[in-house]
C-alpha cells in the first residue's frame, strides 16, 4: 500500500513499462526462436537483420543486457552462416 501519491503514480508507471518490456521481450524471444528454426539460407538470411535489430532495441532499453545482446546476435549468425 502506497503512502504518498508519487508512490501510487510510480506504481503505475512501473507496471506500464513491465507489460511494455514483457511483450518486446517476448515478441523478440518468437523472433529468435523462428529464426533458428528456419532451415532454408535465404529465408534465415533475410529475417537475420530484422531479428538483430529487435535484440539491439531491447539491450538499448535495458531489458536485457548488452553482452546478452552480443551473445544473442552471434549464437543466430553463427546458425546462418552454417546452413547449407
Amino acid at each position: 500500500m502506497a503512502n504518498h501519491a508519487s508512490a501510487d503514480k510510480r506504481n503505475r508507471q512501473n507496471e506500464s513499462r513491465r507489460l511494455h518490456n514483457r511483450y518486446y521481450a517476448k515478441t523478440t524471444r518468437n523472433a529468435i526462436r523462428a529464426l533458428r528454426n528456419t532451415t532454408d539460407k535465404e529465408a534465415a538470411a533475410a529475417l537475420l537483420p530484422k531479428v538483430s535489430a529487435m535484440i539491439d532495441k531491447l539491450a538499448k532499453i535495458n531489458v536485457i543486457h548488452k553482452n546478452k545482446a552480443a551473445n544473442l546476435k552471434s549464437g543466430i549468425a553463427v546458425y546462418v552462416n552454417k546452413l547449407q
